[in-house]
């Protein structure tokens, strides 16, 4: 439990401060000020910056960034970089983003629409890159994957037969074959391909006919018996399941990073589609119970996918990292899609909204979401029960 708790803080970390890097590396170069970059959040251990002498300076705890300012000899030039006692995650300050500043020309209120737009998805994008950088290493490593779908250069190894569906009332749903099962033995002789499996099972109608079977949730492999049927329709005996090859597939080093990019594309459209349902059976009054996971249900996926091994956690960590994306850029106040939506305010009415307006609707939708957070994570730790 303590693993798997430490892996969650660190993943999450790791999702986190990336977004917030985008902020960061977008803002300096376009010229805003990023008056602070932090490794997890305040109070603040230690940092360091540079002087208008350009010389770097040690700051300990947490005085604030405005008591610097007013020391003209030791006042930051540049970010402070610091590291803070709530290590999770991070954060970036940056000039004016709360308004104020518009005659400087280093503050973000300053700036062209344009470019608070790109600071405010930058967030977003790094998030994006990575899942495809994740997606990618793990086609270097080599990732289990339908073989169906590997390109032409990949390197396919520990090929296995795995069950994606079984049919109702069939010889396998009778038996204690499940979905997700990888079938490793018929009869003793090794399965390999579905082209093996259903050269085995062909000639052994209303035979038991005894299967080693494994899942990647369970330690033991496990042994079943299936009689198997004729099927008329197709003049051999079956079990009654859908099945697919799979395997460790790999990729050369620039393969790899094509097929990252494309699987980053696929999942993103799947993750916009699954948004999209869950909006609309919201809408529709419909329960999306088992739908919307929080913190702790991430916590326990985190830890029981980090025992499957490496190449699975970073699956994983792609996937948070590619719905953590998906979910700031939603038209929300409190998230950089909310943001930018008052941006676009902004340029259809032709003056900024009232700072203190979007300021309260801000936290008001900062304290929703808060308080979701809280209910579902009360939920899920119900569920654990």
């Amino acid at each position: 439990m303590f693993l798997t708790i430490i892996i969650f803080l660190l993943v999450l970390s790791l999702l986190v401060f990336v977004h917030e890097f985008g902020h960061f590396y977008t803002a300096r170069k376009l010229g805003v000020k990023a008056e602070e970059f932090g490794l997890g959040f305040p109070p603040r251990a230690f940092g360091f910056y540079r002087d208008k002498n350009k010389k770097w300076r040690f700051i300990k705890g947490n005085k604030s960034l405005e008591k610097l300012k007013k020391d003209e000899e030791k006042a930051p030039a540049d970010t402070v970089y610091s590291l803070n006692w709530v290590f999770f995650g991070g954060f970036v300050k940056i000039k004016g983003e709360d308004g104020g500043g518009k005659d400087d020309k280093d503050s973000f209120a300053s700036k062209a629409a344009w470019k608070k737009a790109l600071i405010l998805v930058a967030g977003v994008f790094m998030n994006v890159v990575l899942a495809w950088i994740l997606f990618s290493a793990g086609y270097m490593l080599g990732m289990p994957e339908d073989v169906e779908n590997a390109g032409r250069r990949a390197r396919i190894s520990d090929p296995q037969v795995m069950v994606s569906s079984i049919i109702e009332d069939s010889p396998a749903e009778k038996s204690e074959l499940k979905m997700g099962d990888v079938i490793l033995e018929v009869e003793n002789q090794s399965v390999k391909s579905a082209d093996e499996l259903q050269s085995l099972v062909a000639d052994r109608a209303d035979l038991e006919t005894e299967f080693l079977v494994g899942n990647i949730e369970e330690e033991e492999d496990r042994e079943i018996t299936i009689i198997p049927e004729y099927n008329e329709e197709l003049g051999r005996a079956t079990i009654g399941v859908a099945i697919f090859d799979t395997g460790t597939v790999s990729y050369p080093f620039f393969d790899a990073i094509w097929q990252g990019a494309k699987n980053t594309g696929n999942y993103l459209r799947l993750i916009v589609y699954a948004f999209y349902n869950l909006f609309a059976d919201m809408f529709a009054g419909e329960s999306v119970e088992g739908q919307v996971g929080g913190p702790v249900a991430i916590a326990k996926y985190t830890g029981e996918v980090a025992r499957f091994g490496f190449v699975y956690l970073l699956q994983f960590i792609a996937l948070l990292s590619l719905n953590l994306a998906i979910i700031n850029i939603l038209p929300i106040p409190a998230l950089d899609g909310g943001r930018l939506l008052f941006l676009l305010i902004e340029k259809i009415k032709g003056k900024a909204m009232k700072q203190e307006v979007e300021g309260l609707i801000n936290t008001i939708f900062f304290f929703l979401l808060i308080s979701l957070i809280i209910f579902v994570t009360y939920r899920d730790i119900i569920n654990l029960f």
